[in-house]
């Protein structure tokens, strides 16, 4: 079968991607020139950075051109190019393609771009500009199938793990160059510096208002926008052992995915 195409290769989108591979189908993902992915460890667009990232025993490789990952693409060898635009598109109509950006918005996913068309979170309505939405939103809705209309809105605030949900999302405190001083998986105390952000004058720290696990942290080096996400902190102490593993949320939005796939090989998706 043609290779699935997936926009975006973060935590979430990188759960589908896995999901998908191991239930035989080769994807090849779409991914910008800079991730700022925080869960690195579960993200396949590190392999922007580092030519390969191997997430749960399947690795991705980056390729320097679409024709390069058509040709190397299997389901146990997925394809990372650099294409932020999917002007690959233009030339390549696959037969499904899933928009993974998680931007809350659409950056110009079109229903006709493929014969199967998904989009994970809100920013999309479902029946126009994409078949089918899926929820990603925590709570009883999460990994809904949604046919006709939009997921439920970005509201800004996290949710909620351990009784804390806006306190473990971690921000700049100003634009400048993150430089990190924690690793994803220490265990940070609440005030704990975990970096700093370079800038003109005296540079500024970059402080959790949590104690917890740090789940996941930007990359090293990454230009930085005022109040842009860096961190993430977890407060269960058990969440040590899960930072390079797919979260129970993904893991949901990838079965919903792979649902929707499942039924359009077989001919038998309602649209």
């Amino acid at each position: 079968m043609k290779p699935i195409i997936v926009r975006g290769g973060g935590d979430l989108a990188t759960a589908t991607i896995h999901r998908l591979c191991k239930s035989g189908y080769p994807v090849i993902i779409l991914e910008c020139e800079r991730p700022s992915a925080i869960r690195r460890l579960v993200s396949f667009c590190q392999a922007v950075y580092e030519e390969t990232m191997e997430v749960e025993g399947l690795t991705c490789s980056r390729a320097e051109s679409f024709e390069e990952a058509l040709g190397r693409v299997s389901w146990n060898r997925p394809q990372l190019i650099v294409d932020p635009q999917g002007k690959c598109l233009e030339k390549y109509h696959p037969d499904i393609l899933v928009d993974g950006i998680l931007a809350k918005k659409n950056l110009g996913t079109r229903r006709d771009m493929a014969e199967l068309t998904i989009a994970l979170g809100p920013g999309f309505t479902a029946g126009e500009d994409v078949d089918y939405v899926i929820e990603t939103k925590r709570g009883h809705y999460l990994g809904r199938i949604i046919s006709q209309g939009a997921a439920i809105p970005n509201t800004g605030v996290p949710g909620m793990i351990g009784g804390y949900g806006k306190e473990r999302v971690i921000h700049s405190p100003c634009p400048g160059i993150f430089h990190q001083e924690k690793e994803i998986g220490d265990w940070v105390e609440k005030g704990s510096r975990i970096g700093w952000v370079e800038r003109e004058g005296a540079p500024a720290s970059v402080c959790t208002e949590i104690s917890g696990v740090l789940r996941g942290i930007i990359q090293e080096g990454y230009p930085v926008t005022e109040h842009f996400k860096i961190a993430d902190v977890d407060p269960r102490k058990e969440s040590q052992a899960h930072c390079a593993l797919i979260s129970d949320k993904a893991r949901c939005i990838a079965g919903s995915v792979l649902e929707l796939v499942s039924a359009y090989e077989k001919g038998v998706l309602e649209r």
